[in-house]
């Protein structure tokens, strides 16, 4: 739709779809790239301090991004199934389930990501949206 007057309301509905279509996919295709560099960025958070330090390589690797669409609304997910991933991100204080007793601090490796990743994906969803109209 750029620009002009529409005397037809079916030439304007069909303008409308038109543009929406060209919306959702191109935030689909803005919200693939940004989870996968959310996902490198949370990899890269993971490989030291002041995040985890790396011992196999396996709690990195263990990150993945998966974008899905639901007519116009398009969701990223991004986490790991790991299950040190919780403790590694916010510390532990206590004891387990096997008695053991812990005080191991947080590194934080996700949350920096996200902060930084946010205001990237908030200029990158609008440039694709007024270029899509």
């Amino acid at each position: 739709m750029s620009g002009g007057a529409f005397t037809d309301p079916a030439a304007l509905a069909a303008a409308l779809e038109r543009g929406a279509a060209r919306t959702v996919a191109a935030t689909h295709a803005v919200m693939r790239h940004r989870a996968q560099a959310l996902v490198e960025q949370v990899q890269h958070n993971a490989s030291g301090r002041p995040g985890p330090r790396v011992i196999t390589g396996t709690y990195r690797a263990s990150w993945r991004a998966d974008v899905q669409a639901a007519g116009p609304v398009v969701v990223a997910e991004v986490g790991t199934s790991a299950p040190q991933g919780r403790r590694l991100e916010f510390g532990f204080v206590g004891a387990d389930s096997l008695g053991r007793h812990y005080a191991q601090p947080p590194f934080p490796h996700l949350g920096p990501a996200v902060d930084q990743a946010g205001p990237v994906l908030v200029r990158e969803l609008n440039d694709a949206v007024k270029r899509s109209l």
